[in-house]
Parts: C-alpha cells; sequence; structure tokens
C-alpha cells in the first residue's frame, strides 16, 4: 500500500491538472500561438463538461483522502487546490446556462421571440449519445461521381409525410480534415426528430484541393438536393445550412455566392439559393482586414494550403475567398454564432461581419455571442448545445414558415 506521502504528492500532483483544465477554461486566449491547440483541447472539453470534470475531480479527491493523503502537508494544499477548481467549474457551468440569455437577446431583438421545443435533456447525462429512436440515417449517397469525397448522409424522420425542410450541413476542420459524420450531430438529430431532412456533406479537402474547390463541393450537395432531395422526403425549395469553422467558412459563402456561375461549373443553371445561414464560429475574413490576429494570422497556413498563393498574387481570390467581401443587401436571413473565448476563430472576426451584414442586408441578421464558450463549443451533448438546440430550432422554422407563408392576393386596382 503507498505511503501517506506518496498519497499526498499524488493528490497534489492531480488536483493541479484539474486546476490547470479550470483556469484554461476560465480564460480567455491571448497570444497563444504554438500552444494554441492544446490550450483549445483543455479548455473546449473542460468549459463544455465541467460537472463531469467536477465529478472525476470529487471522486479523486474522495479517494486521496481515504488513502489519507492529508496527514502530509501536499495533501492539505492539493484540497485547498481541489476546492478552488471546483469553485471554477461551478462558475464555467453557470456561463453555459447564460448562453439561454444570449440567445433570447438575438431571438427578440430579430423579432422571432423565444418559445422552448423539445429536447432530450438526458443527453447532457450522456454526452457523446447521439442516436435518436424516430431518426434513421441513410449513408455514402454520392452527390457527384467525380471525387471519392463527393458522398453525403441523410438524416430524416422514420415516419414521413411529405416533403420537409431541409438543413445542409457542412462539417469543419481547417479545410484539411474532417467528415459528414462528425460535427452537429446532436443538432442533425434533433431536427430531424421534429420533421426535417438533414443531410451532412463531405467535399474535397487541401492540400490536394485549392479553393475555391471546397465551395464548389458544398454547391454540388446543394445541387444534388435540388435534383434528388425529394426522393428521399426533403423539400428542395426550401434548404436552410449550417456549419462550424471552416464549414461556416463555407457556409457563409453559399448563402451570398447564389447562382455565381463561376462557382457552379457544368451546372450553371441550378437555383444554389438558400432560404436562410446559421455559421457557427466561422472564418469570415482571410484577409484579416481589421488586423485581429496580428501574430497568430492564417495568412501563412492558408498561402501554403488552401489557396496555393499570397494575396499580393492573386488579390481577386483572397477576396473571393472572404464572406465579409461577399456581402450584398440580397443576402438570406442570417444567424451567427461565437463564443467569447474562441482560440481558433477570434469573436472579432464575428463581429465585423455581423456588422457590415446588419448595415447591408435586407434580411434580418441575428448574433448570439456566448459567454465563455469556445470553439466547436456544440459538437457534443451539454448544457451550452442544449440552448444552441431550441434557438437554431426557433430561427429555422421561422425561417421556413416565412419562405412558405402564402403570399397576399394582388387587389385590382389596389
Amino acid at each position: 500500500m503507498p505511503s501517506p506521502a506518496l498519497v499526498s504528492w499524488l493528490f497534489l500532483g492531480a488536483s493541479l491538472v484539474g486546476a490547470a483544465f479550470t483556469a484554461a477554461a476560465l480564460q480567455r486566449p491571448r497570444r497563444l500561438r504554438a500552444f494554441v491547440v492544446p490550450y483549445f483541447l483543455g479548455a473546449w472539453l473542460t468549459s463544455e463538461l465541467a460537472m463531469h470534470h467536477l465529478a472525476w475531480q470529487a471522486v479523486a479527491t474522495v479517494a486521496f483522502v481515504a488513502g489519507g493523503a492529508l496527514g502530509v502537508w501536499p495533501g492539505m494544499v492539493a484540497l485547498a487546490i481541489a476546492f478552488a477548481s471546483w469553485a471554477g467549474l461551478v462558475e464555467l457551468q453557470r456561463r453555459a446556462a447564460r448562453a439561454e440569455s444570449a440567445y433570447r437577446t438575438a431571438l427578440t431583438e430579430g423579432a422571432l421571440g423565444f418559445a422552448a421545443v423539445g429536447e432530450r435533456t438526458g443527453h447532457v447525462v450522456r454526452p457523446f449519445t447521439m442516436r435518436h429512436p424516430r431518426v434513421e440515417r441513410l449513408r455514402d449517397l454520392a452527390y457527384d461521381d467525380a471525387h471519392p469525397r463527393h458522398r453525403l448522409d441523410v438524416y430524416r424522420p422514420r415516419v414521413r409525410d411529405g416533403l420537409r425542410p431541409t438543413l445542409l450541413q457542412i462539417h469543419g476542420g481547417g479545410w484539411m480534415i474532417g467528415r459528414k459524420d462528425q460535427q452537429a450531430l446532436p443538432l442533425m438529430y434533433h431536427l430531424a426528430s421534429r420533421g426535417w431532412v438533414c443531410v451532412a456533406a463531405n467535399y474535397r479537402l487541401s492540400p490536394h484541393a485549392t479553393f475555391p474547390d471546397h465551395l464548389l463541393d458544398v454547391k454540388r450537395a446543394l445541387a444534388w438536393i435540388r435534383g434528388h432531395g425529394a426522393d428521399y422526403g426533403a423539400d428542395p425549395d426550401v434548404v436552410v445550412v449550417t456549419g462550424g469553422s471552416a464549414g461556416g467558412h463555407l457556409a457563409a459563402l453559399l448563402a451570398l455566392t447564389a447562382g455565381d456561375p463561376s462557382l457552379q461549373p457544368g451546372f450553371e443553371d441550378v437555383d444554389t439559393s438558400v432560404a436562410g445561414c446559421v455559421p457557427f464560429y466561422g472564418i469570415y475574413d482571410f484577409l484579416d482586414r481589421h488586423g485581429e490576429r496580428g501574430r497568430e494570422s492564417m495568412r501563412p497556413f492558408l498561402e501554403r494550403y488552401v489557396m496555393k498563393c499570397s494575396p499580393e498574387q492573386e488579390p481577386e481570390r483572397w477576396e473571393a475567398a472572404s464572406p465579409i467581401a461577399r456581402v450584398h443587401a440580397g443576402a438570406p436571413p442570417f444567424f451567427v454564432i461565437h463564443g467569447t473565448h474562441d482560440a481558433l476563430a477570434p469573436v472579432e472576426d464575428a463581429r465585423h461581419f455581423v456588422r457590415l451584414l446588419r448595415e447591408t442586408s435586407r434580411q434580418p441578421v441575428l448574433y448570439a455571442e456566448l459567454p465563455g464558450a469556445q470553439h466547436a463549443f456544440e459538437t457534443f451533448h451539454s448544457l451550452r448545445t442544449r440552448h444552441t438546440l431550441r434557438a437554431v430550432t426557433h430561427f429555422a422554422e421561422h425561417v421556413v414558415a416565412a419562405r412558405t407563408a402564402p403570399r397576399p392576393l394582388a387587389v385590382p386596382g389596389g
């Protein structure tokens, strides 16, 4: 059996590890540079699973105390650190709960109101349980034959009664990694359980693909919905697009470039407009024209792997790749969602994008800035995800209702 001294030092080490995760999630990232990815991973999981972290830290504390850790001074220090960590985890949960207020404000300001919609609350306890008994998934349908990545999945109600509104989900991953079955699963299963048909598409990835290959593929997936969605119960005329990170970037570009023939080679006549757009923690400005990234600029990465050129060599292409440069008065309704503590996509970038959209677009532009939220916060079930499902569902169903509402008949001479 380990000696009390050894148990005490082990308790101190475990407490410091737990406190480090808590501290990372509490702090807004600044100038992380090479440490941004490990910081993000720790802060992300802790901020979304704060009560799970508290549970394992409490269990570990009880075990160490039972092993005699408090008989030596490091054990007493470890206990104090553990208590401080628990207080921080409670604060993280409070911040997650404030997402409801942020969403309520965004929807109310957009004149949409805010009402509860049903969700399976047990998933907060089991965050990685995704399936829903009322939803079926059809895998690996080809939306084009030109590349193995041209595949999509369809999530739809098991009981179908005509055509249903459609969600097109675009995965993130820095334009270089990621798959259609890795992100937005809580949202897709939730909407499908309410009668939606959700389509999640792969697209070609860099460095083999060069922008705008990624966007062209997303448009091909939308063209597939227009031509074949009805065969799977999807209403091809009512499509809302969403995506996170690089997927948020592509979703915003898709919504802002409808009908651009240069981005629809071979299917120029297909209607690629959408009824609404919900980008999560997206990248909206490749040129960083407001200087928000500083030394953490994405430019070297984009030059080498995604764009394959510099802004000086082809400024038009870099402009065309930036959603903020594509904003126009005819943009569809937007609901932009971003976290204040995002380590990978600065929240200031979203603010600039929303400000320009609101100044330019004739349609509603909603913006929810979530206190304490990290990048990829809604990838699995959590308290913040629960509020997100409610808000996005409310927005999407409002957009659909506005799109499908009968227009008043014109009165002769009126």
